[in-house]
């Protein structure tokens, strides 16, 4: 049989009469995958304890004061904010106001929105190429080890993925019938993104905002048009907060941490903008030049793991990221190359092209930034890469598989099925004392079933479907014990990585190079019960979340996330001091470069303290308490 036309793909007229004709399986099995997914993501939830304190420490705040809540301080006291604008701090306090707060209940929307992730995915893939199509992208991106991390995890990136696929959805429905009213929710979608993560949001925006115009089923100047209506949407979602901080007296509100000049904008732009592209500059809050703790050229082979890796095309496949979230980005490559082949000419409103150039753009723009940015990067970031490695694979595997025909079609899965069956035995054997015999496993059985897609699938029936069954089962082996082995393991500190070849944290806390450096029991006793607006200042956030978390006291972090923030200035400290703000102040459990300690706020702080108080030995830690001068 020859086809000569590209038929096969719905046009957005006619998608809704294939949607309404879908299989009696195809809820059934939709339900089976997000039941598997929360399974998954639920299992043991909690266990790991805080995870990173530094977030938990924030959210807990939120519980207990609105302006915390609102602003996402630190500490219920509003000296400093955490270095990420707070949305995803809003939902973890908000489910511990309901329920509580304990590491569950502030687990538990992440997880819910891993779940609900995978359900939007299914839902933007299914509309452009079939049920089969959208569960093969559902279970990739359920399985991906990353997505197994960061969905049980407290850090922004799980809200960050729920509101990019959310946007990602709205655009696929926009493209079908040219609606602004999808358009403005994608922009919505986008904004609260940006609410989340900053400037990261937007890496998906070429691609959404590319299908839309070269897809949507109205003329060029009503797709610029409609386009502008998004982006629109998109500033009224982000600017309002922006508008809301710069607005509100600096005095009532807490420092935005990790800016310069106290500003959310400079923040977006700087720490978390310009300089995670180009890494120069050094730490944000005019702490003293050079890497961040364990960047490029930080503490030896440890520090490279978890900052990413040397910059380049080879990043995403990497020591530090490989494992993460590149299991089937070869094979997701070479079927994105086809599958645009294979639509080369369809109709300009094909849907299937413009899913293409949307999660193709999605994938292409992200890996591409996340490989060469100089600055900070963590291998978690690339969980918001699953989404675009999962569409791209379920759209070209199901869309080559239609036309398998076509014997170019087959050795193209074929040669799909082979590279991840050789990636997965690369990335196995980085961990060679792990399962050994399942990279072996993976590889024969990926080899085998790329023979049998050349060879025998242009056939019917239920062989086939087996075979093409099996195929799938072999490519999703080792990313999904990876993503078991991910759930089984506790995890926990600033920065964390899935599955079982790396330490679990690096810093503070437990499995971190830094480790505890004072005894917190002898210190919460300490400040616990006391009525000052803090307890206790310390320098940098790490033993200052240990102590709020354990004993809910207000714990001033001086300077921020490792101490480089220029706030409080010591002339305001000093009024803290004098108007019995603040009881003590705590010298030990620092993590982080040391010339934070001494430099600017921090260091001029320190000395003034040193000069002025007694010291006392508590736990390990030397502390003074600020009601007693020497």
């Amino acid at each position: 049989m020859t086809i000569t036309a590209d038929p096969y793909a719905p046009t957005p007229a006619a998608s809704d009469d294939v949607r309404e004709r879908q299989p009696r399986w195809v809820r059934p099995a939709l339900l089976a995958l997000l039941t598997a997914t929360a399974v998954l993501y639920l299992w043991g939830l909690g266990s790991a304890g805080w995870t990173n304190s530094y977030y938990a420490a924030a959210a807990q705040a939120g519980t207990q004061n609105l302006t915390a809540w609102l602003f996402g301080s630190h500490d219920p006291g509003n000296a400093i904010t955490v270095d990420k604008p707070p949305a995803a701090l809003w939902v973890m306090a908000l489910s511990g106001r309901l329920f509580g707060f304990t590491p569950f209940t502030m687990l538990l929307p992440q997880a819910l929105m891993g779940v609900g992730a995978v359900a939007l995915l299914f839902g933007a893939v299914r509309r452009c190429s079939g049920p089969a199509a959208g569960l093969i992208a559902g279970g990739v991106l359920a399985l991906t080890p990353v997505a197994a991390l960061m969905f049980r995890y407290n850090n922004p990136d799980a809200l960050l993925v729920l509101l990019l696929v959310a946007a990602a959805y709205f655009t696929v429905r926009a493209i079908e019938t040219a609606g602004t009213k999808w358009l403005a929710l994608a922009g919505c979608a986008l904004g609260f993104a940006f609410l989340t993560k900053m400037l990261q949001a937007f890496l998906v925006a070429p691609g959404l905002a590319l299908a839309f115009l070269v897809a949507a089923p109205v003329g060029l100047w009503q797709r610029a048009g409609r386009l502008l209506v998004g982006t629109a949407a998109l500033v009224v979602s982000a600017g309002w907060y922006v508008a809301l901080v710069s607005l509100w007296p600096a005095q009532s509100r807490p420092y935005i941490g990790g800016s310069t000049d106290n500003s959310l904008l400079q923040l977006a732009l700087g720490y978390n903008g310009l300089q995670r592209m180009i890494g120069h500059g050094g730490p944000a809050g005019g702490g003293p030049p050079g890497p961040p703790p364990g960047g490029h050229g930080g503490p030896g082979a440890m520090g490279n793991l978890f900052f990413g890796g040397e910059p380049g095309i080879g990043r995403m496949f990497g020591m530090s990221m490989g494992t993460e979230a590149s299991w089937l980005l070869p094979a997701a490559l070479i079927g994105l190359a086809a599958t645009l082949w294979l639509t080369r000419k369809a109709a300009r409103t094909d849907a299937v092209r413009a899913s293409l150039l949307l999660w193709g753009g999605w994938l292409l723009v992200t890996a591409a930034v996340f490989s060469f940015m100089d600055g900070t990067i963590h291998p978690y970031y690339t969980v918001a890469l699953a989404p675009g490695i999962a569409a791209v694979l379920g759209i070209s595997v199901c869309e080559l598989w239609r036309v398998r025909e076509r014997l170019w079609a087959r050795l193209v899965l074929a040669t799909m099925s082979a590279a991840t069956g050789v990636w997965a035995w690369v990335l196995l054997g980085r961990t060679p004392e792990w399962l050994p015999a399942l990279r072996w496993i993976v590889l024969v059985g990926s080899l085998v079933a790329a023979v049998m897609l050349v060879v025998g699938a242009q056939r019917r029936g239920r062989t086939v479907a087996v075979m093409a069954a099996g195929a799938i089962v072999f490519a999703s082996a080792a990313p999904a014990a990876y993503a078991v082995e991910t759930v089984a393991t506790p995890h926990n500190g600033p920065i964390s990585m899935s599955g079982p070849s790396k330490g679990h944290a690096f810093g503070p806390g437990p499995g971190g190079p830094g480790g505890h450096m004072v005894d917190n029991a002898a210190l919460a006793e300490l400040v616990q019960g006391r009525a000052n607006r803090w307890a206790a200042a310390t320098i940098g956030s790490f033993l200052a979340s240990d102590l709020e978390l354990n004993t809910g006291a207000s714990i001033m972090a001086i300077g921020g996330f490792t101490g480089g923030d220029n706030s409080p200035t010591l002339a305001q400290f000093q009024d803290y001091v004098a108007n019995h703000e603040v009881r003590y102040f705590i010298d030990g459990g620092h993590f982080g470069p040391p010339g934070h300690r001494n430099h600017g706020a921090a260091g001029e702080i320190t000395a003034w303290v040193k000069a002025h108080f007694t010291p006392v030995e508590v736990g390990g830690a030397t502390v003074y308490d600020l009601q007693q001068s020497a």
